[in-house]
Parts: C-alpha cells; structure tokens; sequence
C-alpha cells in the first residue's frame, strides 16, 4: 500500500500558548450572533482575489498593498468578519499624518490592519470632531470605523469620555466592540489596579472572557511594550497585544505606532475582533 505524505504546516512562531493538555483556556467557537439592523449591506460574493477589487473607499490608503484574498464565510461568522477565521497574527501600522509632524495639529488617526504576509485586512478610520481631538488629546473619545476592502463598515469601535487616572476607579477607560455596526459583540474595560494597567474583555452579554495584563512602567525605550491576554484565573497566556517599537526619529518627532496581536487560530472569532478593539484601548496615542 502506498504511504501518502502528508505536510503539516508548523505553528507560527509568533504565538507561544501554554496549559495541560485538553485545556483550551479561551473561549472556542460560539454559535450564533445577532442579526445585523436594517440598511446594513452584506459582504458581496466572495472566492475571487480580494486584491484585484477598487480600494477607493479608503481616504488616504496606499493602494500598492495588496489585499488578503477573501475566505469563503463560515456559518455563524458576523459579515466581514470570516477573515479572522485563517489568522493567528494581526500587524496594525499607523499613517504619518504631515499636518501632524509639521505644526502638531492632532488630525484623525488611520491605520492599515495586515495579516503576518502583509497582506491588508482592512482600513481603520478614527471619527472624531476636531475640537474634542485637540483638547482632549489620547484621553478622548472615539469612534473607530474599521472597513473591509470595498470600503463596507464592518466593525465599530466606541471608546466614550473616561477616566485615565488610577484615582478616580469608578470612570475607568471602556470599548465597546460592533461587529456588524450595531450589534455589539464584546466590550474590553479597564480593572483598577494602583500601579499595573489592568483590563478585563468580555463577551456582548458582558460575561469576563479574558483578562489582559501589562507591564508596571509603560516605555518604548528601544523596546516593544507587551501586554498579555491571560485566562480568567491568570494561569495561561493565550495572546498578546504589543506596542512595537518604530525607531528613534518615529519615536521623538511623531506619534505614529505600530502594534501587534497574537491569538490562537481556533480563538472565536468575535473574540478575535474584541481583541482588535482591546489594541485600541490600551495602546491608543
């Protein structure tokens, strides 16, 4: 009889998870979610290279990289979220805004959102008016509108006014997750901790799913800031959100970030878009 050979793709080597054996950690696939308001437009037909559609629909983005090809939609997946079912890394690159860098005029911020092959997910857009971005600086609130590759809103992310202080622990910092616009999927709020920042994300019955952990001193100085995605009882890392270092010219005359997510492949998928909100709230510049 012939012996077939069958390859098995490594693991990524960017995503370390620990626990015994049989213990997941995380929340697994989840049935169902809630049916999207009125007007929203569907994704369109997919199984045609993603790369090769107009990119119009994205004020300011580059239109040379290329766009992950479109997976077919698994059953139960929120539209415009069945990209997250082939991926274990996220890479999030701010925009350099020249008016920014130039006279220090706080503009909305951009951010192109690629899988670990460069390949652009989506365009995240910040909606903000300008006098609450030039008064109320990092500590503002926000609407981040994140989009797929026909322009189509497919998260929303609402960080409303709070707190940054460790004093004042009942307005601390909150996010709430869309997935499609309207239809919450999970929320990420902040735990109060006197000297460690501290955040719990939670599911859209606001249920605590994971909890994430960062370091006591907050610097970029040469190196990524990480902040780990834990269980609920601290005991097994199955994530990582990191603020990556950009380099010394970025870091003194610019606030442009880069950031990274790590989660596991089979993570449920509106928990992988929790998470992408979660880099937002607590990385935000």
């Amino acid at each position: 009889m012939d012996k077939q050979n069958v390859h098995m793709n490594p693991p990524h080597p960017g995503t370390n998870l620990t626990g015994p054996p049989g213990h997941i950690g995380y929340p697994g696939p989840q049935a169902g979610y809630a049916v999207p308001p009125p007007g929203y437009a569907s994704p369109g037909p997919v199984g045609f290279p993603v790369q090769h559609q107009p990119v119009t629909g994205h004020p300011g983005a580059p239109t040379q990289v290329p766009w992950m090809p479109a997976p077919l939609p698994p059953l139960n997946c929120p539209p415009g979220l069945e990209y997250l079912t082939q991926i274990d890394q996220l890479l999030i690159h701010q925009q350099i805004e020249l008016l920014e860098v130039l006279i220090g005029f706080e503009t909305n911020n951009k951010y192109e959102i690629k899988n670990s092959l460069g390949q652009r997910i989506y365009f995240a857009a910040e909606d903000t008016d300008c006098c609450t971005r030039n008064c109320c600086g990092p500590s503002r609130p926000f609407t981040m509108r994140i989009l797929d590759n026909m322009g189509r809103e497919v998260i929303t992310l609402e960080r409303p006014l709070r707190c940054t202080s460790c004093c004042f622990p009942c307005c601390l910092q909150e996010i709430e997750i869309q997935a499609p616009p309207g239809v919450p999927v999970g929320y990420v709020t902040q735990t109060w901790h006197p000297c460690l920042p501290k955040f719990t994300i939670q599911n859209e019955r606001r249920e605590d799913v994971l909890r994430i952990s960062g370091p006591c001193v907050i610097c970029s100085c040469c190196a990524d800031i990480d902040f780990e995605v834990k269980s609920l009882d601290d005991k097994y890392v199955v994530g990582k959100i990191s603020k990556h270092w950009t380099g010394l010219i970025k870091e003194l005359f610019t606030d442009v970030d880069n950031f990274g997510i790590q989660f596991p492949l089979d993570l449920d998928v509106k928990m992988k878009a929790v998470m992408l909100g979660a880099c937002f709230l607590i990385v935000w510049p």
